[in-house]
């Protein structure tokens, strides 16, 4: 080089050093290091020491950033040496030519020369930014980002490193806080192999996580699109960081390349994340493959408490194949040109190994597993099976699986155990498929022990005897012993069955047709068995009778299962014919206390009627009741009640409470006091019984009405065309509590007026309310017919009561 030359290289060299101007902002801008001087006078001693501090760290933040940098500018310088067929000093004076005439600066033209000549997931990224940018700042600023990141990473001697640069060129200008990188283990566990953002203590509580544990990296490392989550608080995983930011955003990236995964990159962001652009979906996937390559290579420190397991090559995995006593073959994946994995070529198949198709061993092994198999991404997924144990290094197990997919079509379908597990960057596939014969003769035995049979074959010519260890079990007798011909059976049964098994005997041996028998066997232990025989003879080629196959049941818990049905039937007809006797008597004294038709009660001034409807069962006869009196006072009488439950006791209760009000009502007490006095009678004189009741005294020559309720439904009122009814009054049910106290009310009537009262069988449906039956019931009393029977009989027949329960009616009309 010439003396005239060297201060234009030195010159060059000047100029290919990086401005600062936009990487330097950006590397400084996020600093969470940078101190605030508010407040602090810069003259005194800690406002110089903090403005040192300060400038001191932005100074080693610039020069990281110049040193990046220049990293990027030697590898352009480099890309053009090649291209160009240059020195470096040629090079260096061709980028920043290059630069000046196309106004950027020699940093932003170097990082375009490197994805023009890579053209890879990191350039496609920048393009798609590029594209999308709608100001100059981003485009000169994402493909200097996205490379800046790429070269750290490349760069860096550990994952903490890659962690630390991805944190700080990549992601924090997308708004993220914390990334943690993830090494997947082959038992499936993860270790945290590198991470930014988070607290040291955070990352020393999550450096192992055991296999099959939930988390976010987890979800991330078996979904294999990865995971985007809006917010922590709705997944409910737990993750590192998830105390320091509950609310905020997660994204689990699976990290790997060739079909194989070899950990997660976990992005945190501090507030709920809002979907993203395909771009960043891009750059975050375009990111996870960088990390990939790193953990590639990763092995685990021996801080973390976790000791990485000695996977072994291909030769050990295969010695171990051959060493098992069932199937297995090991699998190796094919990666095409594009380094995606298309795949998996069988390595070796062991000695145990017999192809589903019938084909020799050498034909299989080297063949690619689709290839082989066709089938196999069929409906068992075995393919899919495989490719996800490969991928993610969890071990997949199944017992009873389906291997159609491995046998041609023309084959029958196998049935077999299946353990898929990945060793180093192999695959070991093993099943154990199931012999049918076995499994259908253990069926057979597990059938005969259930339903107690024992088998037996009897030789007549030689005399050989052949029994099974359930026939030895119901004879009671070791297996040891000698079996009991079939001749000698009479002598092991109950002296009774003698004629039965005769009969059986001659039609087997003589008649040589199949028979059956049932006998008592009685056992050397004293125990007797209900058992049933059954035999049929076989003859040979010239129909002489050679041999006798049969079987023994016991069927002791069927015979005595038929003697207590027996039993138990003739308890029911027992049972039965003594309910319809109280049901009988039970009725006949309902009706002899109240008939079901009354002649109507006639009363100066008033007319009453009753009607009284008894239940459509007999089975279900209750305690409704209803009495109409003219008292000596001159005052009438009403009242109607309902005693809860059905049958005798019902009934019975129903007339002590009757009789009980009828003799109270003479004392001239109101209905209040009278309702007070028949809650004692009910809760200490009746067995404690429970009921509802309406007690009214009508005073013939007022029209005025006195009432009082417990528990019951409202009378109602039909004025004209209206019907309405009375408003409540307080007053619990008879037969709750010891002593009670009931409220009264005053009705006064005009002419024509009529009240009614009733149980709650006219009204009561188990598909609607109460209300819902009332509503109904004024809707139908306010077409009020001429005379009062026909009403009361209008009310019975319109009724949509569905309980087939008790109704009574008492109506008054005014004159």
């Amino acid at each position: 080089m010439s003396t005239s030359e060297q201060p234009r290289e030195q010159q060059t060299g000047a100029e290919l050093r990086p401005e600062p101007s936009a990487h330097v902002a950006q590397a400084t801008a996020g600093d969470p290091a940078h101190l605030d001087l508010a407040g602090v006078s810069p003259t005194s001693p800690v406002g110089r020491l903090a403005a040192t501090v300060d400038r001191l760290r932005r100074e080693v933040r610039t020069a990281q950033a110049e040193a990046e940098g220049r990293a990027l500018i030697e590898l352009a310088k480099g890309i053009l040496v090649e291209r160009l067929g240059c020195g470096p000093a040629q090079a260096a004076r061709q980028l920043a030519e290059l630069a000046e005439q196309a106004g950027v600066t020699p940093l932003e033209f170097a990082v375009e020369v490197i994805n023009q000549a890579a053209r890879d997931r990191v350039s496609e990224v920048a393009d798609a930014f590029l594209a999308a940018a709608a100001g100059a700042p981003e485009r000169d600023t994402t493909a200097v980002r996205l490379r800046a990141a790429e070269s750290g990473a490349l760069a860096a001697d550990d994952t903490q490193a890659v962690a630390d640069s991805l944190l700080e060129h990549a992601l924090r200008p997308l708004g993220a806080v914390a990334v943690a990188v993830w090494a997947a283990d082959a038992d499936g566990s993860l270790t945290l192999a590198g991470s930014a953002g988070f607290s040291p203590a955070e990352a020393t509580r999550w450096r192992y996580v055991p296999p099959e544990v939930a988390t976010v990296a987890r979800r991330g490392l078996t979904e294999r699109t990865g995971q985007w989550f809006a917010s922590l608080a709705a997944t409910g995983l737990p993750t590192i960081g998830r105390h320091m930011h509950p609310d905020g955003g997660r994204v689990a990236m699976p990290a790997g390349t060739g079909g194989r995964i070899h950990g997660v990159l976990e992005i945190a962001w501090p507030g709920p994340l809002e979907p993203q652009s395909p771009q960043v979906v891009r750059q975050v996937d375009a990111l996870a493959e960088l990390c990939a390559h790193t953990l590639e290579t990763y092995v685990p420190r021996p801080e973390t408490g976790h000791e990485p397991r000695v996977l072994p090559d291909a030769a050990e995995l295969m010695d171990l194949a051959d060493g098992l006593h069932d199937p297995a073959l090991v699998l190796v994946p094919h990666i095409d040109g594009s380094g995606q994995l298309v795949d998996f070529r069988i390595q070796h198949v062991n000695n145990r190994f017999l192809d589903p198709a019938g084909r020799p061993r050498a034909v299989v092994s080297g063949a690619l597993l689709l290839e082989a198999y066709p089938m196999a991404a069929g409906k068992s997924e075995l393919f899919q099976r495989v490719e996800r144990v490969y991928a993610t290094g969890e071990p997949f197990r199944a017992r009873r699986m389906q291997l159609t997919a491995l046998v041609d079509q023309v084959s029958l379908a196998a049935v077999a155990d299946i353990s898929i597990s990945r060793h180093g960057n192999s695959v070991l596939l093993i099943w154990r498929i199931e012999d049918e014969t076995a499994r259908l003769a253990s069926l057979l035995q597990h059938a005969q022990r259930l339903g107690r049979i024992g088998g037996f074959e009897e030789n007549l010519l030689t005399g050989e005897i052949t029994w099974n260890d359930q026939l030895f079990h119901l004879y009671g007798r070791a297996p040891s012993s000698t079996p009991v011909p079939l001749e000698d059976l009479p002598a092991h049964a109950h002296p009774d069955d003698a004629v039965a098994l005769g009969r059986f005997l001659r039609t087997v041996l003589h008649q040589r047709r199949p028979s059956s028998a049932a006998f008592r066997l009685q056992r050397p232990d004293g125990v007797t068995r209900h058992i049933r025989v059954v035999a049929e003879p076989v003859l040979d080629t010239d129909g002489r009778l050679f041999v006798v196959r049969g079987a023994y049941q016991d069927i002791s818990a069927q015979h005595w299962t038929e003697v207590a049905l027996a039993a138990t039937r003739d308890q029911l007809a027992h049972t039965e014919q003594q309910a319809t006797e109280r049901n009988r008597l039970t009725l006949q004294l309902q009706h002899a206390i109240m008939p079901p038709t009354q002649a109507p009660l006639k009363v100066s001034g008033l007319e009453v009627a009753v009607r009284y409807r008894p239940a459509e069962t007999e089975q279900l006869v209750g305690g409704d009741w209803y009495d109409t009196v003219v008292l000596p006072s001159g005052l009438v009488l009403l009242c109607v009640g309902d005693v809860a439950g059905h049958g005798i006791e019902a009934a019975t209760s129903m007339v002590v409470l009757r009789n009980a009000l009828r003799g109270l009502a003479v004392t001239g007490a109101g209905p209040g006091q009278l309702l007070s006095w028949l809650n004692i009678v009910a809760h200490h004189l009746t067995g404690a019984v429970t009921a509802t009741a309406v007690c009214a005294l009508y005073d013939p020559d007022r029209r005025v009405l006195r009432w009082a309720r417990a528990g019951h439904l409202p009378p109602v009122v039909v004025r004209g065309a209206e019907a309405s009814p009375l408003p409540l009054v307080k007053g619990l049910l008879l037969g709750a509590v010891p002593e009670a106290v009931y409220e009264e009310a005053e009705v006064q009537f005009a002419p024509d007026d009529t009240l009614l009262m009733y149980t709650d069988g006219l009204i009561e449906r188990r598909d609607r309310s109460v209300e819902e039956s009332l509503t109904h019931l004024l809707t139908t009393a306010r077409s009020a017919p001429k005379t009062l029977d026909q009403q009361l009989d209008r009310l019975l027949t319109y009724s949509r009561s569905d309980t087939d329960d008790d109704t009574c009616i008492v109506g008054i009309r005014v004159a």
